[in-house]
C-alpha cells in the first residue's frame, strides 16, 4: 500500500494533463547523463526507474538503441495508469516506493529519479538511500533529473526575465512546504553521509561516493500563453486551487505574459526559459573503507 502524501495524491491527480502539458528531456541530455552513469552503449542493460509518473523519461529510454530493461516504479495510481496506456516495450511497471522497492538485490545497472520531487523526498533518508544501494550491481550508479522552468527555480536563482521572476513569485506564494529541488535540500541526505575527519568517514561508511556530479543545460520553450499557462497548471501546488483563486492566479500570469520583455516569434508564441539539472553518484561497496571487504 502506498503511504504517498495526500497533497501528492491530489496534486498529481490529473495525470493526463500532467502528461499531456509537461516537457520531456532533450537528447543531449539524457545521452549526457547515461554516459555519467556509464550505461551508454550497454545493451540490455538494467534501469529502475525510480517515480516513473507517466512516463516522461521512461519513454526516452524505452527508445535507446540499448534496449534497456527497465523497471518504472511509481506510487501513484493514476501516474501508473497513463504510464500503462504507452503500451512501451521492455517496461515492468511496479507499484512502490524508494523505501520498498520491488526489485531482486544486485537487479540494476543503475537507478534514474526523473522530476520525482514527492518519491525523491521521501527517499531522502538512510533507509531509502540502502534499498537503492540494494538493487545496484556492485559499482553500480544512482542519477537524478529534473526539468526545472524559470518559474519554479530556486530562489537564489535569477530568471532569464522580469516576467517570468512575476510567475516565479506567484509560485513560492503558492508554496505547500512540500520539499522540492526549488528548495535547495536535496543534496543533504548524500552530504550527511560523511564526518568531518578521515576517521569518522570510514565509520560512516557511505553508501554513494561523493562530490555528487552535475551538470545543467539551458533551454528555451516556444509555446502559446494558453500553452504555457496550461503547463504552469500542472505544478501540484497551482493544481489544487481552485474557483476564484485560480481565475486570479490565471489573470496573475497572462498579465505577467503581456509584458514589455516578453519575446514572441513569428508564430505569436512566447520563449519560456529553463534548465535541466542532473545529478549522479555511485554506489560504494559495502563495509568499512580500505578494510579490504
Amino acid at each position: 500500500m502506498s503511504t504517498l502524501s495526500p497533497i501528492a495524491q491530489s496534486g498529481f491527480a490529473d495525470s493526463s494533463s500532467y502528461d499531456t502539458h509537461r516537457p520531456s528531456y532533450s537528447q543531449e541530455a539524457i545521452c549526457s547523463l547515461l554516459a555519467h552513469l556509464q550505461i551508454d552503449n550497454l545493451l540490455h542493460g538494467r534501469i529502475v526507474d525510480l517515480g516513473a509518473g507517466t512516463g516522461k523519461l521512461t519513454e526516452l529510454l524505452a527508445a535507446r538503441e540499448e534496449e534497456f530493461e527497465i523497471f518504472a516504479v511509481e506510487p501513484h495510481a493514476g501516474m501508473r495508469a497513463e504510464l500503462e496506456r504507452k503500451r512501451l516495450t521492455r517496461v515492468k511497471i511496479l507499484e512502490g516506493e524508494a523505501e520498498r522497492l520491488p526489485i531482486r538485490d544486485g537487479c540494476a545497472n543503475g537507478v534514474i529519479v526523473a522530476q520525482a520531487y514527492f518519491v525523491y523526498f521521501r527517499f531522502a533518508n538512510d533507509k531509502a538511500l540502502h534499498e537503492i544501494h540494494r538493487v545496484l550491481v556492485p559499482g553500480g550508479s544512482l542519477a537524478m533529473i529534473w526539468n526545472l522552468e524559470d518559474y519554479n527555480a530556486p530562489r537564489s536563482w535569477t530568471p532569464t526575465t522580469q516576467w517570468e521572476s512575476k510567475i516565479k513569485d506567484i509560485t513560492w506564494r503558492f508554496d505547500d512546504n512540500q520539499p522540492r529541488f526549488r528548495h535547495e535540500k536535496w543534496r543533504e541526505v548524500f552530504e550527511k553521509q560523511l564526518a568531518s575527519t578521515p576517521f569518522t568517514i570510514q565509520a560512516a561508511n557511505p553508501l554513494f561516493s561523493m562530490p555528487l556530479g552535475e551538470e545543467t543545460f539551458k533551454r528555451t520553450f516556444w509555446m502559446t500563453k494558453e500553452a504555457l499557462w496550461e503547463r504552469y497548471r500542472t505544478l501540484s501546488q497551482i493544481a489544487v486551487v481552485k474557483g476564484e483563486e485560480l481565475n486570479q492566479v490565471r489573470r496573475e500570469v497572462f498579465e505577467a505574459m503581456d509584458a514589455e520583455d516578453v519575446e514572441t516569434n513569428e508564430k505569436g508564441e512566447i520563449a519560456l526559459h529553463g534548465h535541466i539539472v542532473l545529478a549522479w553518484t555511485t554506489a560504494v561497496p559495502l563495509g568499512p573503507l580500505g578494510s579490504g571487504a
